[in-house]
């Protein structure tokens, strides 16, 4: 709490981490933790985090990547590349790498090489920092998310250049039929997630389903086209 983006940026993490692993993506371990006025935790710009619930994950041993080619030969789970395209995309998610059209830098320090659970040399690719999901920009998470020009955007979003080579098309394929698994209920089980104190309301929390699960279908019907691994509709 207390964070310059306000509060809807706990929000999109907690719902952007958990759409991440529905994907069978690997995050950092995450949860919700209470903070008193006790607490003195800073924050960037030399404020302090607010009392209440707090978005936390557990420190892992390993290093932001820099967008060296070859560093992605060397991980142990390369599915995630194509996943994490199709995450990105899903969720609008332009933080990472942005698509076409849209004027701000690559943040190569959101890919994640993680050390545990991988061989001397090797690493696994995680999937992190998801304040910036379904187009935010800051904003707050209001009925106008689910908007037909959001649901039916076309972009691909986190394609960095050195991922391209590296997407195959049965990765694409699992990564899309898990994301057209989920349902409503699902959706509803990591929405009930979220604390009263982050402040989104029903119409928010309703227009969040409402964009997700459309442009689950959306993409589960044009994502492979749009790679370039079908003709374009």
């Amino acid at each position: 709490m207390n964070n310059p983006m306000g509060p809807h940026a706990l929000v999109r993490e907690w719902v952007g981490t958990s759409l991440a692993r529905w994907l069978g993506l690997q995050t950092f371990d995450f949860a919700v933790l209470y903070l008193d006025d006790l607490d003195e935790i800073p924050l960037h710009g030399g404020t302090l985090a607010g009392p209440g619930p707090a978005f936390c994950v557990r420190a892992v041993r390993g290093r932001t990547w820099g967008g060296d080619e070859a560093d992605l030969l060397c991980l142990e789970n390369p599915e995630a590349i194509a996943r994490i395209v199709l995450f990105d995309t899903w969720t609008l998610n332009a933080d990472r790498y942005p698509p076409p059209g849209v004027s701000r830098r690559p943040h190569y320090d959101n890919v994640f090489f993680s050390e545990e659970g991988a061989a001397p040399g090797r690493y696994r690719l995680l999937a992190m920092d998801h304040t910036e999901c379904f187009l935010s920009g800051g904003r707050e998470l209001t009925a106008p998310v689910a908007g037909i020009d959001r649901i039916k955007d076309e972009r691909v979003y986190g394609l960095f250049p050195a991922f391209v080579k590296q997407i195959g098309l049965p990765d694409v394929r699992i990564a899309l039929d898990r994301m057209s698994a989920i349902t409503s209920d699902a959706l509803e089980q990591m929405l009930r997630g979220i604390p009263a104190e982050w402040a989104l309301s029903e119409s928010g929390r309703g227009a969040l389903a409402h964009l997700i699960l459309d442009r689950a279908k959306f993409l589960g019907e044009t994502f492979l086209a749009r790679l370039g691994f079908l003709p374009y509709p």
